[in-house]
């Protein structure tokens, strides 16, 4: 079924959710083309939230740790409404970190919107409200995190969301190649495979991905090729 025109839905309700109950602290949200998992080259608005326990050493988000503004719920999805999407991206950071994202979420969904997750792997996801797609990291050893890798969460993954590798040379692929088959991710959800920008050629993990036959889909981020490396894009 398509998601509902969020706009229009906001803007009949006549009590718009109170900024009391729930606070989150935004880094910025901003209208673009999203530039990875299945869903890139779709207008989204994105809603990066402040804050990551994780400190991957190919972040490109790292403005995003600290910082930012105190918003309640009623702002936050007025502004969402206002660039007049169909899709939504909670990203960070690590959104999770902040206890009222999931009801961001939920609200957001409520609204009929069209919602993403995008989240380390490192914080539980179980109380993700099942309409989102979760965009689930798994953290392969060059990032400097893999010992943050939350495994439980594989319980929650269902076909609707996406695990991601972010991966910094050959050994990581390796690693996420034995990960793939040891917890079948493959027939589980769509597996997405990306290189770190600027020390992994995009060439070389095509030629693993093609030798190896895995079933997985490789993705480079389409909003840097565009863009560069800017923030709000």
């Amino acid at each position: 079924m398509r998601p509902r025109r969020p706009s229009s839905v906001w803007a009949k309700r006549s009590k718009p959710v109170s900024s009391t109950a729930s606070r989150l602290r935004i880094s910025e949200i901003f209208h673009s083309l999203q530039g990875e998992s299945t869903r890139v080259g779709l207008p989204t608005v994105f809603v990066r939230l402040t804050g990551c326990p994780l400190r991957c050493v190919w972040c490109d988000t790292e403005y995003a740790f600290s910082g930012g503004e105190m918003r309640g719920l009623d702002s936050i999805l007025a502004e969402v409404a206002g660039h007049g999407a169909q899709y939504v991206c909670v990203t960070g950071g690590e959104p999770l970190a902040q206890k009222p994202c999931l009801e961001l979420l939920r609200a957001l969904c409520d609204a009929g919107y069209s919602v993403s997750l995008e989240t380390s792997g490192a914080l539980d996801v179980s109380g993700v409200d099942p309409r989102v797609s979760k965009i689930m990291d798994l953290k392969a050893p060059g990032s400097g995190e893999v010992a943050k890798n939350l495994w439980s969460n594989l319980a929650h993954i269902t076909a609707s969301d996406e695990i991601k590798i972010i991966l910094a040379d050959e050994a990581d692929y390796l690693w996420a190649r034995e990960i793939l088959q040891e917890h079948a991710l493959s027939g589980r959800c769509t597996v997405l495979l990306s290189p770190v920008s600027g020390k992994l050629d995009p060439q070389d993990l095509a030629a693993w991905v093609l030798r190896d036959r895995l079933q997985v889909r490789m993705q480079l981020q389409m909003h840097r090729i565009i863009w560069g490396d800017k923030t709000g894009v």
